[in-house]
């Protein structure tokens, strides 16, 4: 399967295990009106078994696993298989967050693996220096979250997502970055693109937000000035 080409900015909806089942599948439908009116893409994690009726029900949406591991066919029971997530439509996977961390080897077989399946990687670092190491190891998307502001609702300043950004397009250039901690608002999405992230998204600011639906459109607006504004290319 050809890797899914993410075009700048982007945009990911995470909500990790804070939602499931009915409320999992009407945000992911808001989210894909939004991916459609704007034009944007946008990634959208979900519970492995949320996952195919997000990717029947959502065409404009990038279905995205919260996690994936290195093993091949065969042996494995309890494991997260790479091709069966590409034989479902997953198009992404996180992995290395500071809620499931893998070690370097692991880490590296599976960035591995999920090239051999065409599923896009989306790696996490908890530090500049932490990133530029990571990028040695060619991913996709990197996210340089400070795990310190993760569900704080505060964003790291603008010094940090420029050095973080600098640190990983000189060791890979082709690798985008995504500046993603604590981003709660409109404001928060337009400043990370202006400070030279290549995408951004949220998960408490979304889904912990008096109206996640009213949020997301904020963000989606945001995103979407950000590109006029800043990505010439696009």
């Amino acid at each position: 399967m050809q890797k899914t080409k993410l075009r700048k900015p982007f945009f990911v909806v995470n909500p990790k295990s804070y939602l499931y089942g009915e409320q999992t599948y009407a945000l992911a439908r808001k989210a894909d009106e939004l991916a459609a009116r704007y034009d944007l893409d946008c990634l959208f994690t979900a519970q492995l078994v949320d996952l195919p009726h997000i990717v029947a029900e959502c065409p404009h949406l990038i279905p995205c696993a919260q996690a994936m591991e290195s093993l091949k066919p065969g042996r494995g029971m309890g494991h997260i298989l790479p091709e069966a997530l590409a034989a479902a439509g997953i198009k992404a996977t996180f992995l290395n967050h500071a809620e499931n961390p893998l070690t370097v080897h692991e880490l590296a077989a599976t960035i591995a693996r999920a090239n051999e399946v065409g599923i896009l990687t989306v790696v996490c670092a908890d530090s500049v220096e932490e990133g530029a190491a990571i990028a040695q190891l060619h991913p996709d998307v990197m996210v340089c979250e400070l795990t310190s502001l993760i569900g704080t609702g505060q964003v790291a300043g603008e010094d940090y997502m420029r050095g973080s950004t600098e640190a990983v397009k000189a060791v890979s250039p082709e690798t985008l970055v995504l500046q993603a901690a604590g981003i709660s608002s409109g404001q928060n999405v337009y400043d990370a693109i202006k400070y030279g992230a290549d995408g951004t998204g949220g998960t408490s600011g979304i889904v912990a937000a008096p109206d996640p639906m009213a949020t997301l459109e904020e963000m989606f607006a945001a995103l979407d000035q950000a590109r006029t504004d800043f990505c010439k290319e696009a």
